[in-house]
C-alpha cells in the first residue's frame, strides 16, 4: 500500500514531468524583469534624444550597464520559455524541433549582440 497523498504524488508533475519547474522558472524571470524593467526604462528615457555623447557617457557607468546587461539576458531567457512553450503546444514533430532551436538561438543572438555592444560602450 503507498502512503502518498494525491498532493505529493501530483506535486512537480505536469503533463509532461516539468510543468512545476518550467512554471516557476517562468514566475522568477517575471518578477525578476518586473522590478528591472521600470529602472531600465527611467534610464533608457533619461537617455533617449540626447546628443551620442551622452548616450555612450550614461550606459559607459556601472549602474546602467549593469541594469541593461540583466534585462538583455534575463528578457531573453523570459522570451526563450515562453516562446518554447507556445510552441511546444502549437507545432508537432520536425517543425517543432526546428521552432524551438530558432526561436532559442535567436533569443541568445539578440542577447549576445545586446551584450556586445554594451561591452563596446562600456570598456
Amino acid at each position: 500500500m503507498r502512503y502518498l497523498t494525491a498532493r505529493k504524488r501530483a506535486e512537480g508533475r505536469g503533463a509532461a514531468g516539468t510543468g512545476t519547474e518550467h512554471h516557476w522558472a517562468m514566475t522568477v524571470s517575471s518578477v525578476g524583469l518586473a522590478f528591472l524593467l521600470p529602472v531600465w526604462l527611467y534610464i533608457f528615457g533619461s537617455a533617449l534624444g540626447s546628443p551620442r555623447e551622452v548616450v555612450l557617457e550614461t550606459f559607459a557607468r556601472p549602474f546602467p550597464a549593469i541594469v541593461t546587461a540583466l534585462i538583455l539576458v534575463v528578457g531573453m531567457r523570459h522570451f526563450a520559455m515562453g516562446a518554447t512553450m507556445m510552441i511546444e503546444d502549437y507545432a508537432k514533430g520536425t517543425t517543432r524541433k526546428m521552432l524551438i532551436i530558432g526561436a532559442v538561438s535567436l533569443a541568445w543572438v539578440i542577447a549576445a549582440t545586446g551584450l556586445f555592444a554594451l561591452a563596446r560602450i562600456a570598456l
